[in-house]
């Protein structure tokens, strides 16, 4: 854990990160991982939008929630799908791509 983050949690009197709310331990979770990562990389964007849709996903079972916030869960799982979408779809149709050369390539030895 940081050091920074350390000294906050010490200073509110929270002895562990359990402590804090579901709201809270987003909020730190997106803190340290800000402060604990170096340079900014695909794979880690990659990693923080798989949290965010799990965390909306998740936010979804809450059947008590309004249709603003509804609204606003369904735009943010959008935005974080297409952006998992357009980072990983080039690798995904390359993969199908080469398969089916690869295919194509063993038919032809028939």
């Amino acid at each position: 854990m940081h050091q920074i983050l350390t000294r906050l949690l010490n200073q509110k009197g929270i002895k562990n990160v359990t402590e804090l709310s579901s709201d809270e331990k987003t909020d730190f979770d997106r803190w340290e991982s800000i402060l604990s990562d170096g340079e900014m990389t695909v794979e880690k964007i990659v990693v923080f939008c798989k949290n965010q849709l799990n965390i909306v996903e998740n936010q979804w079972k809450n059947l008590d929630a309004s249709t603003l916030k509804n609204e606003r869960l369904i735009i943010a799982h959008t935005i974080y799908r297409a952006l998992l979408d357009a980072i990983e779809g080039p690798k995904t149709n390359r993969e199908f791509l080469e398969s089916y050369l690869n295919q194509l390539l063993v038919d032809t030895h028939k």
